[in-house]
């Protein structure tokens, strides 16, 4: 079975691809207009960070429990 592609087949292919893929270099690369970094920097200012409660009781248990098992921490270890 011979798997060529006809020539009709592989230009419309090739059209397709050309017109759904920008091209690689040149004027239309993908280059940055600005600088993102100051505006992630005000953003984490707006929005301050802060450890849900939740996650302190986990973190308390978890070194209550290797305090009392300290056989636990290679368990732990290997898991993570």
């Amino acid at each position: 079975m011979n798997r060529t592609m006809h020539q009709p087949e592989q230009k419309r292919i090739e059209q397709l691809l050309k017109r759904s893929l920008p091209p690689a270099g040149g004027q239309t690369s993908a280059e940055l207009r600005r600088d993102l970094w100051p505006a992630m920097l005000k953003r984490l200012d707006r929005h301050p960070t802060s450890v849900p409660w939740f996650d302190w009781a986990l973190l308390a248990t978890l070194a209550a429990l290797l305090a009392f098992f300290p056989g636990a921490i290679p368990v732990l270890l290997y898991h993570l």
